[in-house]
């Protein structure tokens, strides 16, 4: 099995987020990818589909992942049956950051706990992380 058969999950990942200037290389046993995402979230995403392919320290690829936009951790569109908790939950890994999400985005939601399919949230960075 080559390197980047082992690593197609990742390199799904960074299709799917539009990577640019991305590359793929593989040589003397190592896989080097790289390019740009456009959130921090995107990064971490990848990195922990790397580790959890390769382990904590993997040894068979290197990723050079830089971020676009350093301003905030992601966007999100909001899908039928969602909560402000499990927004929060899936990004920031706390239910109870629903209040951060609510605060970041005070200026299209006026209640937590009414949120509408299709609507756009920005997603803070998670407490104690930056860009």
């Amino acid at each position: 099995m080559s390197l980047q058969d082992k690593y197609r999950s990742v390199l799904t990942l960074g299709e799917k987020f539009n990577t640019r200037d991305g590359y793929v290389e593989e040589a003397d046993g190592v896989l080097r990818v790289g390019g740009s995402v456009e959130y921090l979230h995107e990064k971490d995403q990848m990195w922990d589909e790397i580790k959890r392919i390769g382990g904590q320290t993997p040894v068979d690829i290197e990723a050079d992942i830089k971020v676009r936009n350093t301003a905030i951790y992601a966007r999100h569109t909001v899908e039928r049956g969602e909560s402000l908790s499990l927004i929060a939950k899936e990004y920031l890994k706390d239910v109870m950051a629903y209040k951060q999400i609510f605060t970041f985005n005070s200026d299209t939601l006026e209640n937590p706990n009414k949120i509408y399919p299709g609507q756009e949230l920005v997603i803070p960075f998670p407490e104690g992380r930056s860009a």
